[in-house]
């Protein structure tokens, strides 16, 4: 992202303050993971990552962008980890989260893609993929970004110990 990019975005964030994505309630699946829907179509995707920004510069925290959809499990199971009380202390600590519906990408129906696309990663291939990123907008995980399409079946140990991996700011 461009340093020019990134500050029209803080400003538009500080300009225009609005709540960020707040997951749904989850629930345990009958795969034994819990899953929630939080992804909106109808949100203002790109308002929300600059909100996100802002905050994360603010509290010198990074930023996770899940690009990902609700009719996708895996999206689903990812978001419902992040809920449990076990994920949200560490992630609260460390990070600014933020739901993007992409849609149907693989089908040629997606949407949101310009964001990712803001941080080098070219194309969505897979849902969920998942961002983290500096508050400054660097990519700091771009080999693993797309490999989260499984998310539903890692152990918890697991998906907690990758983003437990990245230190706060």
């Amino acid at each position: 992202m461009t340093c020019k990019y990134f500050h029209a975005l803080a400003a538009f964030a500080l300009a225009v303050p609005i709540a960020g994505a707040v997951p749904g309630h989850a629930e345990k699946s009958d795969a034994g993971h819990p899953e929630t829907r939080p992804f909106d179509e109808e949100s203002a995707a790109l308002a929300e990552v600059a909100w996100a920004f802002a905050r994360a510069t603010i509290n010198r925290r990074r930023v996770i962008l899940v690009m990902g959809a609700n009719w996708c499990h895996d999206s689903r199971a990812l978001a419902g980890w992040f809920e449990t009380s076990r994920f949200a202390e560490m992630l609260d600590q460390r990070y600014e989260l933020v739901y993007v519906d992409v849609g149907h990408p693989q089908e040629g129906d997606g949407r949101n893609i310009y964001i990712a696309q803001g941080f080098g990663v070219d194309e969505i291939v897979g849902t969920p993929t998942v961002l983290v990123l500096s508050p400054e907008g660097a990519l700091l995980n771009p080999e693993t970004a797309p490999s989260w399409r499984n998310a539903a079946s890692r152990s918890e140990d697991e998906i907690f110990d990758y983003f437990a991996a990245f230190e706060p700011e």
